[in-house]
């Protein structure tokens, strides 16, 4: 009887200790699934958390490559994002650190949103200047253009003010003269009979020319082509240079003006043959010839 009790003792105490290991297997079983699920949710907010900064720091990306210059702080910004990313990618997710990862995406976004409105507002600015730039510059064009045509009007109005101001002749005659004892001066054919040459010719009036002390270059070639005279020499600015017998000078009055000067003859008497006689202003711009033959 005694010993039937005793093996009831047992079997009750197999039992509890049944139910106590089974309870336990079912709480450690029960513990596991639930850190196991802990584990994946905190992985997923994990990967959200970096799916969200790295979306960040694309748009950032794009918004460097669309900025015509180099934009500081964009720059920073995306800078400080690819470092969030990678402390979330290295740490132990806990609720607490991506509670605060997550708390600073916010702020991030909101930071973006500041910075992305004044890059807008900067891009505009500068397509603004950019067309005030392409408006100035399209005026300076014209400008140009305009000055260069009122430089060319100006060269030619010079130039024809400069050839209408030129004086001209209106006559123009050489004679072979003999003087006579009384100073008389009477023409000549006879090389051996003239003493001068008698250059005579007529200044046109010119209401635009400039009045004043003007000089006439009086150029006489004999038979075998040498200056008579002094066969004194010019030149002017363009290089040009003119051998001449004498100068006559005179002042013009923008009036007719008739000029008479005398070439001497040379050493020994003129010789037989043709003459020619040239008048050059005082820019060397020949304004007339004359021929005559001596016998």
């Amino acid at each position: 009887m005694t010993e039937t009790k005793s093996n009831n003792g047992l079997k009750v105490i197999a039992g509890l200790l049944g139910v106590v290991l089974l309870g336990t297997i079912i709480y450690t079983v029960t513990l596991y699934q639930d850190k196991k699920k802990t584990t994946e949710i905190l992985t997923q907010e994990k990967e959200l958390v970096v799916d969200d900064l790295t979306s960040l720091k694309s748009e950032y990306d794009k918004a460097i490559l669309e900025s015509n210059a180099t934009n500081e702080e964009l720059v920073a910004a995306r800078d400080r994002i690819a470092k969030y990313i990678d402390s979330v990618q290295t740490m132990k997710a806990d609720i607490s650190a991506l509670s605060r990862y997550r708390r600073q995406v916010n702020v991030l976004k909101e930071e973006r949103e500041q910075l992305l409105r004044q890059v807008d507002s900067l891009k505009q600015s500068n397509a603004l200047i950019a067309m005030q730039r392409d408006s100035t510059f399209v005026e300076l064009e014209k400008q140009t253009v305009f000055n260069d045509s009122l430089v060319v009007q100006n060269t030619q109005l010079a130039d024809a003010v400069e050839r209408g101001s030129a004086l001209n002749l209106n006559k123009f005659n050489v004679d072979a003269v003999k003087e006579r004892n009384n100073g008389k001066l009477v023409s000549t054919s006879r090389a051996n009979r003239t003493d001068k040459f008698k250059v005579c010719f007529t200044v046109a009036d010119n209401v635009i020319a400039e009045a004043g002390d003007r000089e006439f270059l009086i150029e006489v070639l004999d038979p075998q082509g040498n200056v008579l005279g002094g066969a004194q020499t010019k030149s002017n600015e363009e290089g040009n240079t003119v051998t001449f017998s004498k100068s006559t000078n005179f002042y013009y009055e923008n009036k007719n003006l008739d000029v008479c000067d005398y070439i001497n003859k040379p050493s020994g008497d003129f010789k037989e043959g043709n003459y020619m006689v040239n008048v050059y202003d005082d820019n060397l711009k020949l304004l007339g010839t004359s021929k005559f033959t001596l016998k």
